[in-house]
């Protein structure tokens, strides 16, 4: 039975129309062969790209030259210091410790243990009567070393009072003379009433170790005799004093 086709409407004539002139227009271009291609090579093993490798450019640092360490001015026409010139070894251990007004062949080596308080007071003792027997004209007084007189710091405060009454007012420099008449030269500041700069060469130089006493005797306005008063457990050491 025939079936009768039905009319289209205005705009579906002018759609059907439109449908053919674009497959009309893809088939004079070859679309539809184009984009089968792209499928095919989506699926297909990639192939190395044909371009030529680049070249890495290799830099070979050049060796700079070692250039003079920088100094002031003020020290240029002076030697270089050899840090290393300053430590030495002792019984297979090197020694750091140095001080500028050492005398030559003199190391300082730190107490590996600390002065026992029987030795600490009987060093005190001692220099407590040492003080009694000097010239009362010269005031005096007794100083105990301890750790951060002589190892650590370097810095020692003098008695409150004993500065107040004869030491000067204003920051100068106060010389330490040793039992060889030899003076070293030391920072006073008045205001902290101690020795700084100078003390740590003195007591370097002297040996000078945790738990000794010692005695300053004030024999000119801004110069210390010193007297060292070693503190050890043994008995014949002990009397030891400079």
């Amino acid at each position: 039975m025939a079936v009768e086709k039905k009319a289209m409407s205005p705009y579906e004539a002018e759609r059907e129309r439109t449908v053919q002139e674009n497959k009309r227009k893809m088939e004079a271009l070859n679309l539809r062969h184009l984009s089968a291609a792209v499928a095919t090579a989506a699926v297909a093993p990639k192939t190395p790209s044909p371009m030529k490798h680049k070249r890495r450019r290799l830099f070979q640092a050049a060796a700079a030259a070692p250039s003079p360490p920088r100094r002031s001015r003020r020290l240029a026409d002076l030697p270089e210091i050899k840090y290393a010139d300053a430590c030495a070894e002792v019984d297979g251990e090197r020694v750091g410790r140095w001080s500028p007004r050492k005398r030559s062949g003199s190391i300082y080596l730190a107490r590996t243990g600390t002065a026992s308080m029987k030795a600490r007071m009987e060093a005190g003792r001692k220099a407590e009567e040492l003080e009694a027997q000097l010239d009362p004209e010269f005031p005096s007084f007794v100083k105990r070393m301890l750790h951060s007189h002589v190892v650590r710091g370097f810095w020692l405060g003098l008695p409150s009072h004993f500065c107040d009454m004869y030491l000067p007012k204003q920051d100068c420099t106060i010389n330490l003379v040793d039992d060889k008449d030899e003076e070293f030269g030391t920072n006073y500041l008045a205001y902290k009433k101690g020795l700084s700069g100078g003390w740590a060469g003195f007591a370097l130089d002297h040996v000078i170790q945790d738990g000794d006493a010692t005695v300053f005797q004030l024999i000119k306005p801004t110069t210390f005799k010193v007297h060292i008063i070693r503190a050890s457990d043994d008995d014949d050491d002990n009397e030891e004093t400079e």
